[in-house]
Protein backbone atom coordinates (compact mmCIF):
# COMPACT_ATOMS: atom_id res chain seq x y z
CA UNK A 1 0.00 0.00 0.00
CA UNK A 2 1.37 3.40 -1.02
CA UNK A 3 1.74 5.89 1.85
CA UNK A 4 0.13 9.13 0.67
CA UNK A 5 0.12 10.92 4.05
CA UNK A 6 2.40 13.80 3.01
CA UNK A 7 0.26 14.53 -0.04
CA UNK A 8 -3.02 14.01 1.82
CA UNK A 9 -2.27 16.53 4.56
CA UNK A 10 -0.77 18.96 2.05
CA UNK A 11 -4.00 18.76 0.08
CA UNK A 12 -6.02 19.38 3.22
CA UNK A 13 -4.02 22.53 3.99
CA UNK A 14 -4.47 23.81 0.45
CA UNK A 15 -8.21 23.14 0.60
CA UNK A 16 -8.47 24.93 3.93
CA UNK A 17 -6.52 27.91 2.65
CA UNK A 18 -8.61 28.17 -0.50
CA UNK A 19 -11.95 27.49 1.15
CA UNK A 20 -11.64 29.28 4.49
CA UNK A 21 -8.53 31.36 5.05
CA UNK A 22 -7.94 33.29 1.83
CA UNK A 23 -11.59 34.30 1.32
CA UNK A 24 -11.46 36.01 4.73
CA UNK A 25 -8.10 37.71 4.18
CA UNK A 26 -8.75 41.47 4.16
CA UNK A 27 -12.48 40.71 4.43
CA UNK A 28 -12.90 40.35 8.19
CA UNK A 29 -15.99 42.02 9.57
CA UNK A 30 -17.00 43.52 12.88
CA UNK A 31 -16.61 40.91 15.59
CA UNK A 32 -14.42 38.64 13.44
CA UNK A 33 -11.31 39.52 15.46
CA UNK A 34 -11.24 39.08 19.24
CA UNK A 35 -8.73 38.58 22.05
CA UNK A 36 -8.51 35.11 23.57
CA UNK A 37 -5.97 36.48 26.06
CA UNK A 38 -4.48 39.94 26.55
CA UNK A 39 -2.61 40.78 23.36
CA UNK A 40 -3.43 37.41 21.76
CA UNK A 41 -5.73 37.77 18.76
CA UNK A 42 -7.95 35.12 17.26
CA UNK A 43 -10.04 35.51 14.12
CA UNK A 44 -12.97 33.67 12.63
CA UNK A 45 -10.50 32.32 10.06
CA UNK A 46 -8.41 30.68 12.82
CA UNK A 47 -11.44 28.94 14.28
CA UNK A 48 -12.98 27.82 10.99
CA UNK A 49 -9.65 26.65 9.61
CA UNK A 50 -8.90 24.63 12.74
CA UNK A 51 -12.31 22.99 12.54
CA UNK A 52 -11.75 22.01 8.91
CA UNK A 53 -8.19 20.80 9.45
CA UNK A 54 -9.18 18.84 12.56
CA UNK A 55 -12.02 17.07 10.77
CA UNK A 56 -9.75 16.19 7.85
CA UNK A 57 -6.94 14.87 10.03
CA UNK A 58 -9.31 12.67 12.01
CA UNK A 59 -10.60 11.21 8.75
CA UNK A 60 -7.04 10.43 7.70
CA UNK A 61 -6.12 8.82 11.02
CA UNK A 62 -9.23 7.62 12.87
CA UNK A 63 -8.56 7.38 16.59
CA UNK A 64 -5.85 10.01 16.55
CA UNK A 65 -5.89 13.15 18.71
CA UNK A 66 -5.70 16.74 17.46
CA UNK A 67 -3.98 19.38 19.58
CA UNK A 68 -4.94 22.64 17.91
CA UNK A 69 -3.99 26.13 19.02
CA UNK A 70 -7.59 27.29 19.42
CA UNK A 71 -8.72 24.05 21.08
CA UNK A 72 -5.91 24.42 23.63
CA UNK A 73 -7.06 27.98 24.35
CA UNK A 74 -10.36 26.43 25.48
CA UNK A 75 -8.83 23.33 27.12
CA UNK A 76 -5.11 23.60 28.06
CA UNK A 77 -5.18 19.98 29.28
CA UNK A 78 -4.94 18.89 25.64
CA UNK A 79 -1.22 19.61 25.79
CA UNK A 80 -0.71 16.41 27.80
CA UNK A 81 -1.16 14.45 24.57
CA UNK A 82 2.16 15.75 23.16
CA UNK A 83 3.97 13.05 25.16
CA UNK A 84 1.25 10.41 24.80
CA UNK A 85 1.21 7.11 22.92
CA UNK A 86 -0.44 6.88 19.53
CA UNK A 87 -0.88 9.46 16.79
CA UNK A 88 -1.23 13.11 17.82
CA UNK A 89 -1.59 16.03 15.43
CA UNK A 90 -0.27 19.48 16.33
CA UNK A 91 -2.10 22.24 14.42
CA UNK A 92 -1.62 25.97 13.92
CA UNK A 93 -4.53 26.90 11.64
CA UNK A 94 -3.31 30.45 10.89
CA UNK A 95 0.20 31.18 12.08
CA UNK A 96 0.75 34.93 12.05
CA UNK A 97 -2.75 35.84 13.18
CA UNK A 98 -1.82 39.45 13.97
CA UNK A 99 -0.57 39.86 10.40
CA UNK A 100 -3.70 38.22 9.02
CA UNK A 101 -6.00 40.39 11.14
CA UNK A 102 -4.19 43.51 9.95
CA UNK A 103 -4.46 42.46 6.32
CA UNK A 104 -0.71 41.91 6.06
CA UNK A 105 1.50 39.04 5.01
CA UNK A 106 2.98 36.62 5.85
CA UNK A 107 0.87 33.96 7.50
CA UNK A 108 0.94 30.18 7.25
CA UNK A 109 -0.96 26.97 7.95
CA UNK A 110 1.05 24.38 9.89
CA UNK A 111 0.68 20.79 11.05
CA UNK A 112 2.97 18.18 12.55
CA UNK A 113 2.33 14.55 13.45
CA UNK A 114 3.69 12.96 16.61
CA UNK A 115 3.69 9.21 17.10
CA UNK A 116 4.31 7.92 20.62
CA UNK A 117 5.50 11.36 21.69
CA UNK A 118 7.99 12.01 18.88
CA UNK A 119 7.50 14.17 15.81
CA UNK A 120 7.49 12.10 12.64
CA UNK A 121 6.12 14.38 9.91
CA UNK A 122 5.38 18.06 9.31
CA UNK A 123 3.81 20.53 6.90
CA UNK A 124 4.15 24.34 6.56
CA UNK A 125 2.18 26.18 3.85
CA UNK A 126 2.36 29.88 2.99
CA UNK A 127 -0.73 30.28 0.79
CA UNK A 128 -0.01 33.80 -0.47
CA UNK A 129 3.48 32.86 -1.66
CA UNK A 130 2.25 29.37 -2.62
CA UNK A 131 5.22 27.77 -0.87
CA UNK A 132 4.79 24.35 0.74
CA UNK A 133 7.33 22.44 2.80
CA UNK A 134 6.69 18.84 3.90
CA UNK A 135 8.90 16.24 5.47
CA UNK A 136 9.42 13.16 7.57
CA UNK A 137 11.88 12.67 10.39
CA UNK A 138 14.90 10.79 9.10
CA UNK A 139 13.68 10.81 5.52
CA UNK A 140 14.13 14.40 4.39
CA UNK A 141 12.28 17.59 3.58
CA UNK A 142 10.62 18.63 0.33
CA UNK A 143 10.04 22.20 -0.77
CA UNK A 144 7.34 22.49 -3.43
CA UNK A 145 7.91 18.85 -4.28
CA UNK A 146 11.70 19.04 -4.55
CA UNK A 147 14.02 17.42 -1.97
CA UNK A 148 16.24 19.92 -0.20
CA UNK A 149 19.33 19.64 1.93
CA UNK A 150 20.61 22.58 3.94
CA UNK A 151 24.21 23.52 3.13
CA UNK A 152 26.89 22.28 5.52
CA UNK A 153 29.46 24.87 4.39
CA UNK A 154 30.67 26.90 7.36
CA UNK A 155 30.41 30.64 6.73
CA UNK A 156 31.86 33.44 8.86
CA UNK A 157 29.41 34.99 11.29
CA UNK A 158 29.91 38.29 9.48
CA UNK A 159 28.31 36.71 6.39
CA UNK A 160 25.30 35.18 8.13
CA UNK A 161 21.75 36.49 7.83
CA UNK A 162 19.01 35.65 10.29
CA UNK A 163 16.23 36.89 12.52
CA UNK A 164 15.97 37.39 16.27
CA UNK A 165 12.60 37.84 17.95
CA UNK A 166 13.71 40.16 20.75
CA UNK A 167 10.31 41.54 21.82
CA UNK A 168 9.70 38.93 24.50
CA UNK A 169 13.29 38.42 25.61
CA UNK A 170 14.03 39.44 29.21
CA UNK A 171 15.65 42.88 29.32
CA UNK A 172 19.27 41.82 29.94
CA UNK A 173 19.10 39.07 27.28
CA UNK A 174 17.48 41.43 24.80
CA UNK A 175 20.28 43.95 25.23
CA UNK A 176 22.90 41.21 24.86
CA UNK A 177 21.33 39.91 21.65
CA UNK A 178 20.94 43.40 20.20
CA UNK A 179 24.59 44.18 20.97
CA UNK A 180 25.67 40.84 19.51
CA UNK A 181 23.84 41.69 16.31
CA UNK A 182 26.78 43.88 15.36
CA UNK A 183 28.80 40.66 14.88
CA UNK A 184 26.23 39.21 12.48
CA UNK A 185 26.15 40.06 8.81
CA UNK A 186 22.45 40.99 8.96
CA UNK A 187 20.20 40.62 12.00
CA UNK A 188 16.53 40.86 11.06
CA UNK A 189 13.66 41.79 13.41
CA UNK A 190 11.36 38.95 12.38
CA UNK A 191 8.10 38.76 10.45
CA UNK A 192 5.61 37.91 13.23
CA UNK A 193 5.06 34.52 11.60
CA UNK A 194 7.17 31.58 12.77
CA UNK A 195 6.11 29.49 9.80
CA UNK A 196 7.55 31.99 7.35
CA UNK A 197 10.79 32.17 9.35
CA UNK A 198 11.21 28.41 9.01
CA UNK A 199 10.44 28.55 5.29
CA UNK A 200 13.08 31.26 4.88
CA UNK A 201 15.64 29.00 6.56
CA UNK A 202 14.69 26.17 4.21
CA UNK A 203 14.83 28.39 1.09
CA UNK A 204 18.22 29.85 2.04
CA UNK A 205 16.99 33.38 2.64
CA UNK A 206 18.39 33.18 6.16
CA UNK A 207 20.71 30.85 8.01
CA UNK A 208 19.24 31.04 11.51
CA UNK A 209 16.37 32.30 13.61
CA UNK A 210 16.17 32.98 17.35
CA UNK A 211 12.92 32.82 19.34
CA UNK A 212 12.07 33.35 23.00
CA UNK A 213 8.43 32.26 23.16
CA UNK A 214 8.07 28.69 21.91
CA UNK A 215 4.43 27.66 21.84
CA UNK A 216 4.32 24.13 20.43
CA UNK A 217 2.11 24.81 17.38
CA UNK A 218 4.41 27.68 16.37
CA UNK A 219 7.55 25.55 16.32
CA UNK A 220 6.78 21.84 16.15
CA UNK A 221 6.27 21.72 12.37
CA UNK A 222 9.12 24.03 11.41
CA UNK A 223 11.72 22.44 13.66
CA UNK A 224 11.07 18.99 12.22
CA UNK A 225 11.39 20.29 8.66
CA UNK A 226 14.68 22.04 9.40
CA UNK A 227 16.06 18.99 11.22
CA UNK A 228 14.97 16.61 8.45
CA UNK A 229 16.82 18.86 5.97
CA UNK A 230 20.04 18.64 7.98
CA UNK A 231 19.69 21.66 10.27
CA UNK A 232 19.36 21.90 14.03
CA UNK A 233 16.75 23.24 16.47
CA UNK A 234 18.02 23.56 20.01
CA UNK A 235 17.15 25.27 23.25
CA UNK A 236 19.58 27.94 24.32
CA UNK A 237 21.32 25.43 26.60
CA UNK A 238 21.99 23.19 23.61
CA UNK A 239 19.25 20.62 24.25
CA UNK A 240 17.27 19.45 21.21
CA UNK A 241 13.81 21.02 20.97
CA UNK A 242 10.63 19.07 21.67
CA UNK A 243 7.19 20.71 21.39
CA UNK A 244 6.11 19.42 24.80
CA UNK A 245 8.93 21.28 26.56
CA UNK A 246 7.83 24.40 28.42
CA UNK A 247 11.05 26.39 28.78
CA UNK A 248 11.75 29.54 26.78
CA UNK A 249 14.33 30.12 24.09
CA UNK A 250 15.04 28.38 20.78
CA UNK A 251 17.80 28.82 18.22
CA UNK A 252 17.36 27.20 14.82
CA UNK A 253 20.20 27.05 12.29
CA UNK A 254 21.16 25.39 9.03
CA UNK A 255 23.96 23.39 10.68
CA UNK A 256 25.47 22.63 14.08
CA UNK A 257 28.42 24.88 13.28
CA UNK A 258 26.20 27.83 12.41
CA UNK A 259 24.17 27.21 15.58
CA UNK A 260 27.30 27.37 17.71
CA UNK A 261 28.71 30.44 15.97
CA UNK A 262 25.43 32.37 16.19
CA UNK A 263 24.91 31.37 19.81
CA UNK A 264 28.42 32.61 20.64
CA UNK A 265 27.83 35.88 18.81
CA UNK A 266 24.37 36.67 20.18
CA UNK A 267 24.49 35.09 23.62
CA UNK A 268 28.12 35.12 24.78
CA UNK A 269 28.70 33.76 28.28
Amino acid sequence: MIDTLLDDVAGLLRETADGVVLPLFRHLGAGDVTEKAPGELVTVADRRAEEMITAGLLRLRPGSVVVGEEAVADDPALLRHLRAAGDVWLVDPVDGTANFAAGKRPFALMVSLLTDGEQVAAWVFDPLADVLAVGRAGEGTYLDGHPIRLPAVVRPVSELRGAAMTKFLPGPSRRTVEAGGARIGELLPGQHCAGREYLDVLTGQQQFVLFWRTLPWDHGPGTLLVQAAGGVARRLDGKDYHPADTEHGLLVAISPEVWTNVHTALLPT
